[in-house]
């Protein structure tokens, strides 16, 4: 990974454009490809970012970060202040709260809750930057991912995002749907999926263990 602090301005050219002015930042270059942008206010979320499959070009103090889809960011670099990289190594991945295990194994064991005619492929499918909860195929056949969540956050599409740009372009698979399941989604996320083209589920734990919920009941 390499961290860049520097005074620079951005401008974002693709479905929309962005620009934000000169100012103190935070650049992020991961080994995915990725790069993104932060400030100091602003938690883990970027201003700004391109996710891979991307490419970095730089040029006397310009940063060109292009995809294939013909998406521009360009950052401009005034002052440079820190530059270093480092080697953080293999990630051994997010260990899941006994609650997201259970609703896995649960969803596992009944995956037509996703659809009439769904059948599982496997539980903890491997990829080159973590296991997909749920790999699986709907009636037709195609091939869709699920991620699964107690709690639905923005984290969490972003994370499903990132397996289905990396599994599609495995010929076998693609083209690969996304579903994003989880007790609770909350509407940022929601909105974000929904854009990406990623369906929402929300999951009744009590139903998937089979007990039904008596909840909002007078008798």
């Amino acid at each position: 990974m390499r961290l860049v602090i520097a005074r620079c301005q951005v401008d974002y050219a693709g479905r929309l454009t962005a620009h934000l002015p000169m100012a103190t930042r935070l650049l992020l270059v991961k080994a995915d490809g990725s790069v993104s942008v932060h400030s100091d206010d602003r938690a883990y979320k970027p201003l700004n970012w391109m996710s891979p499959p991307c490419w970095l070009t730089e040029d006397d103090g310009t940063w060109t970060v292009s995809n294939k889809a013909g998406e521009k960011l360009v950052i401009t670099l005034d002052e440079v202040l820190h530059d270093s990289a480092h080697e953080l190594g293999a990630e051994p991945g997010l260990v899941k709260d006994g609650v997201e295990a259970h609703l896995q194994e649960l969803l596992a064991e009944h995956i037509t809750t996703l659809g009439d005619g769904y059948s599982l492929v496997r539980r903890e499918y491997m990829t080159a930057i973590g296991p997909v909860d749920i790999l699986c195929r709907d009636a037709v056949g195609a091939t869709v991912a699920v991620e699964i969540k107690r709690r639905g956050e923005i984290d969490g599409v972003e994370q499903l995002t990132r397996y289905l740009e990396l599994l599609n372009r495995d010929p076998l698979l693609a083209p690969v749907q996304g579903v994003f399941a989880a007790q609770l989604i909350k509407p940022q996320a929601r909105t974000l999926a929904e854009d990406r083209g990623i369906r929402c589920v929300t999951l009744d734990y009590d139903a998937l263990r089979g007990i039904e919920s008596d909840e909002f009941r007078l008798f």
